[in-house]
């Protein structure tokens, strides 16, 4: 009986049916059936709660009220099926209410409250639970010290998360982790990798997770020594790797950003594996493969592996085809490029996002299709896609640089610099294709532009460990 409410009520939920919602709170209340099934209570709410304007907290109060539990197993429930299905608000407004009215707190309710703060991005409240968690004594509760790590690392406090985790009197791996994630997020790879030595002298053990973010780190450093002692741990201690994709996808990435393309093929090929019978290689892996090859240069490869994909039955995701529609367009294969664009809505439903669009323009660029690629442009400000981006004026006007198309890379730039009007890069190429025609007034008054909007362009730098 009680599933087949939960159905009604989801389906009402869905509907945003708000009359029969309260027919069947009727019928609940005068059978007493709702005071008996407290998981119902959860459901219910959350149907209302889709269905009446966001003010009407009052009403949940009264809801909380009708329970008639100081249970504090009841409203736990409530706040963990709140975060799971998706209402982080409400969740945060049944921890309150449990507050408000003495309901007993535990762990189990700060932990998923800290959760649901972490989803509404209110670090405020999270630090107000923090304070909280002090006066009650939990601070040595490691699940609520991960779960706090967590909230700080999700909201970009990660000095905040490494201060909880140093309180921690007995840490365990989930809170290092949580930590590792933050610093991951934030870009701090070799702070990530300091902790990741620290674990065996806290007594922690590596699981998958830190490995694939130890990886993720050296990734970021391109610290390929440190990256292959990681590799050799793995196969040392994961009897299952086939099986873990993130994990693999975590080493091809690893060597890909490195250049060690070979490596990269190796672990998704799984060289020296002896185990491949329950191997996954879903579409994650794939796309790190393409990616590896894209990165490094190897697009006839990035084509050829697309079409194994294809043929394994591997569906395809946006980022594969952003690889494979560049790599035609390094190719020159036009036709190809432009074929697997159309096929991403036409076969496999997938809506072209800007950075398709900006992929398909410089592959049009780059085949000298200029006035198709201008088309292009046009034709997206008309269909509902909003804005072109700052890319795709971007490889128009470079095109125009290339090939000497002053009248069509004037309108690039223009629309260019109507979006961003402080982008140096769009400044240059302008600045350089007026130098082609020996445009110098042009340039002298796009000079005082620079100037006085104290444009200046990044220089850029690349990096790789060297051993000798």
């Amino acid at each position: 009986m009680s599933n087949s409410i939960i159905q009604f009520l989801h389906q009402c939920h869905v509907t945003k049916n708000l009359s029969a919602i309260k027919k069947l709170h009727g019928n609940l209340l005068r059978t007493g059936t709702l005071f008996f099934l407290h998981d119902l209570h959860t459901n219910l709410i959350a149907a209302y709660a889709t269905c009446l304007p966001k003010n009407h907290l009052q009403t949940l109060h009264n809801f909380f009220k009708c329970m008639n539990s100081t249970n504090p197993l009841h409203f736990n429930v409530i706040i963990s099926n709140f975060c799971r299905k998706g209402f982080p608000f409400l969740a945060l407004t049944a921890f309150s209410f449990m507050h408000t009215n003495n309901v007993p707190l535990d762990t189990y309710a700060l932990c998923s409250t800290l959760t649901a703060s972490s989803r509404v991005n209110d670090v405020n409240f999270g630090k107000q639970i923090h304070a909280h968690v002090g006066k009650l004594g939990w601070s040595s509760s490691v699940f609520v010290g991960s779960a706090l790590v967590d909230l700080y690392s999700k909201l970009s406090s990660v000095k905040d998360a490494a201060l909880v985790f140093d309180e921690i009197p007995e840490k365990n791996t989930v809170c290092a982790n949580a930590l590792l994630s933050g610093y991951g997020e934030a870009g701090l790879w070799a702070q990530g990798l300091e902790l990741v030595r620290k674990m065996p002298v806290l007594r922690l053990k590596y699981d998958q997770f830190t490995l694939s973010a130890a990886l993720r780190a050296c990734t970021g450093l391109s610290a390929v020594e440190l990256g292959r002692q990681l590799h050799s741990y793995v196969l040392r201690t994961t009897h299952d790797i086939e099986s873990d994709v993130f994990l693999q996808s975590s080493l091809i990435e690893m060597y890909g950003k490195c250049g060690l393309v070979k490596k990269a093929q190796q672990v998704f090929k799984l060289d020296g594996v002896e185990s491949r019978n329950e191997r996954s290689r879903d579409v994650v892996l794939w796309t790190s493969m393409l990616g590896v090859y894209g990165r490094n240069g190897k697009y006839k490869e990035v084509i050829d592996l697309f079409k194994e994909m294809l043929e394994e039955g591997i569906r395809p995701d946006g980022i594969a085809f952003l690889t494979v529609i560049s790599a035609c367009g390094h190719t020159g294969q036009v036709h190809a490029g432009v074929k697997y664009f159309e096929s991403m809505s036409n076969e496999f439903k997938l809506n072209p996002g800007p950075e398709h669009y900006s992929c398909l323009v410089d592959l049009l660029c780059r085949a000298g299709e200029l006035q198709k690629a201008w088309e292009l442009l046009n034709q997206t400000l008309y269909k509902g896609m909003g804005n072109c981006t700052i890319s795709m004026w971007g490889a128009l006007l470079n095109a125009c640089v290339d090939c000497g198309n002053i009248e069509l890379g004037k309108l690039a730039g223009q629309r260019a610099l109507e979006l961003d009007p402080h982008n140096a890069g769009i400044c240059i190429l302008l600045s350089n294709l007026y130098a082609r025609f020996g445009m110098w007034d042009e340039i002298g008054h796009l000079r005082v532009v620079i100037k006085e909007r104290g444009l200046r362009k990044d220089v850029g730098c690349s990096w790789v460990q060297v051993t000798s």
